[in-house]
């Protein structure tokens, strides 16, 4: 038997909290702590070592960008996946905590079934979550000059393949539509968004488009990226 999921929910809400710990705990996701400040929220993960962190963007003593890069400042293999929790949708804070190593982000008022998926989807890194207000957001706000670029590893260790996998990944296709749009299988495409996060070290595929809009890879507003006739094995 698997250990359950576990996680710690921050939000200077008392309702708010009891009603996501309600909804986690009735399916089966253990929730380990709460903390109603930044400050409260980096210890209690520090403390229980959680799977995933539901981190409210605003709060009292300490915010919750700040404390997301806290809590990801480290290089543990078991740092937690921390969501952000806001009650705007293009929030600029949002795309400031993506950037700072945040997941993803969901609004507050999301219908339970939702929570509790995107909960257990960005525990395994292997989906964005609501990749259209995602891509939207990182369009908005992503900021491509040299000083930024440089933060990043270099996209030089990409393949032309991987390169063309990346710019389409921040366009927001899923798995299926990579493998529908390059003619390739879905264990394929598997294959190379984990080689990019490897090459990158990245956490996940949200950060992948934060990185492939910084750098300038893909262009806010901008068509998407063509094949250029990279063969398959590369």
């Amino acid at each position: 038997m698997t250990n359950p999921l576990r996680a710690v929910v921050a939000d200077d809400q008392a309702l708010v909290r009891t009603g996501f710990r309600m909804i986690l705990t009735a399916h089966g996701i253990d929730v380990v702590a709460e903390a109603d400040n930044g400050t409260e929220a980096v210890a209690a993960v520090r403390r229980t070592h959680p799977d995933v962190v539901l981190m409210d963007i605003r709060m009292p003593e300490l915010d919750g960008l700040e404390a997301t890069r806290r809590i990801l400042t480290g290089t543990a293999a078991d740092e937690p996946r921390v969501i952000i929790l806001t009650t705007f949708d293009l929030d600029h804070y949002v795309y400031a905590a993506l950037s700072a190593g945040a997941s993803g982000f969901l609004l507050k008022d999301v219908t339970p079934e939702h929570l509790v998926a995107a909960v257990r989807m960005v525990r395994t890194g292997d989906a964005l979550l609501a990749p259209a207000i995602t891509r939207r957001l990182v369009e908005r706000y992503a900021r491509r000059d040299t000083e930024t670029a440089t933060l990043h590893r270099d996209l030089g260790t990409l393949t032309p393949r991987e390169l063309e996998v990346l710019g389409l990944l921040a366009r927001g296709l899923s798995n299926a539509e990579l493998a529908a749009h390059l003619h390739l299988s879905e264990t394929t495409i598997k294959t190379h968004v984990g080689r990019i996060l490897a090459k990158l070290g990245l956490r996940d595929r949200v950060q992948a488009v934060v990185v492939a809009y910084e750098t300038g890879l893909v262009s806010p507003g901008g068509p998407e990226p063509t094949a250029r006739g990279v063969d398959e094995r590369q």
